[in-house]
């Protein structure tokens, strides 16, 4: 497997991180006051970084301005849409309220399923669904590129309501109206925002995903940021193979891309790379054991928390999903002998990683004689507007129905080094003193 430089950004926002801990130090702040600077300093960062999304809070009961009267001005066909809607879709929505389903993937399906018998074009909002009506999508992107006049209607179904998107093309130009209705406790479709603005973004990528953007005032988003919402949409019209779905949910959306790097450098059961034991250790651990991870950081900022996690336990954790031997893992974790158990430190303050990241998505795969299945994987970023930020590989070993390990993982686009920038790798031994100048609370576990 070909060797290749991944660079993070990790450096950078650890010692920003560790500047702000440190400028409070200074100031002689007792330590409420100090750790309540901190996290609003990073609640701040936070706001700065994420920006406004194109997910409308779905539990959010505040009404957002419109801006466009004239472009959002039919209420009334509008409430005459929701309430169809609402029709088509109550026995599925009274059923998951009595069954608390509501939001799981088999009633958005449902619930698509049943938009497209009833003439709409619907998808769900994690795209994990393939759209109805999708010749119908297909065509308004036809009209757009040739500068005709049409309209279209998608309906997104999410967990606890809807996005519904008014589009409408003239000369090439794209004007979006999109409202959000929640269902209230009688599973009736509530508006609980509307938006217009004109697409400064429009494509329908190689990959075919239909991505549109734009700037739309709201009374929520400008008390954040003083500024217009930027509105990132992101809906794949083309289907999907149903077995690369299924891949996708049992072996690589369990894991995905956040605090860890299974599946952002080159790795194989020949050579384990760079790959982080400790994180794939928070992964995993949900995966073999139902719950989270149980070794938490220190309620005090300044403090670190140190584990030291029995060896039987990490081992069964990591072994679950990995072929290799012990003293391998010994290799690339702390393994205190005496103990018997590895030394585990968890991500803390100084740790964090950009919170608006890729997903992934397999567009691919390949059965191979020897058992294991190669998948195809494009990792696909909404509000980056990229149906494909990069692309990579990876081997799977299914071993039964329930179990599997990884075997390999393989970065194939883009060809040269590229930064992975959201990502944070931990903090290293002399990085760690560093920060946190010997302050640690030391936890033995049985």
């Amino acid at each position: 497997m070909k060797k290749r430089k991944i660079r993070c950004r990790r450096k950078r926002t650890g010692k920003f991180l560790w500047l702000c801990a440190g400028s409070t130090a200074k100031t002689g702040m007792n330590e409420k006051n100090r750790t309540h600077l901190l996290f609003a300093m990073i609640s701040m960062i936070m706001m700065i970084l994420t920006g406004c999304g194109d997910e409308t809070p779905e539990v959010s009961d505040i009404e957002i301005t419109q801006t466009d009267s004239e472009a959002y001005s039919s209420d009334e066909n509008d409430s005459v849409d929701a309430e169809r809607i609402e029709e088509i879709l109550s026995d599925i929505y009274e059923e998951a309220a009595d069954a608390n389903t509501l939001g799981s993937l088999d009633i958005m399906r449902r619930m698509v399923i049943r938009l497209g018998e009833n003439g709409y074009v619907a998808v769900d909002s994690g795209n994990q669904v393939d759209m109805t009506q999708a010749e119908q999508a297909l065509g308004f992107c036809r009209a757009v590129d040739e500068k005709e006049t049409a309209e279209l209607t998608i309906i997104v179904v999410m967990g606890m309501g809807i996005r519904k998107f008014d589009l409408k093309t003239e000369d090439g130009n794209v004007n979006i109206a999109r409202g959000y209705y929640q269902f209230d406790q009688n599973g009736c479709l509530k508006n609980r925002s509307a938006v217009s603005y004109p697409a400064d973004f429009w494509q329908y990528s190689e990959e075919g995903y239909l991505i549109y953007e734009g700037s739309c005032f709201s009374v929520e988003g400008y008390t954040l940021t003083l500024s217009a919402t930027r509105e990132h949409t992101m809906l794949r019209i083309l289907p999907l193979d149903e077995k690369c779905r299924e891949y996708n949910r049992k072996y690589i959306l369990p894991v995905g891309y956040e605090q860890n790097n299974l599946f952002l450098c080159n790795w194989s059961e020949d050579d384990f790379g760079d790959l982080d034991f400790y994180d794939l250790f928070d992964s995993f651990y949900p995966m073999a054991h139902s719950q989270p991870v149980p070794y938490v950081a220190d309620e005090d900022l300044e403090a670190g928390a140190v584990y030291h996690v029995p060896e039987e336990l990490f081992e069964n954790v990591i072994g679950a999903y990995f072929n290799m031997d012990r003293e391998t893992l010994h290799s690339k974790t702390k393994y205190i002998s005496e103990l018997a158990a590895y030394e585990y430190r968890p991500r803390g303050f100084y740790e964090v990683e950009y919170p608006d990241i890729a997903y992934p998505e397999v567009v691919g795969y390949t059965e191979n004689a020897d058992g294991t299945v190669m998948l195809i994987i494009n990792a696909v970023y909404p509000n980056g507007n990229m149906s494909k930020e990069f692309s990579h590989t990876t081997v799977i070993r299914p071993l039964s129905e329930e179990s599997f390990q990884y075997v390999s993982n393989e970065i194939i686009l883009p060809e040269e080094d590229y930064c992975i920038w959201w990502h944070s790798n931990r903090l290293t031994e002399e990085e760690w003193n560093e920060v946190y100048g010997g302050t640690e609370s030391t936890r033995n576990i049985n």
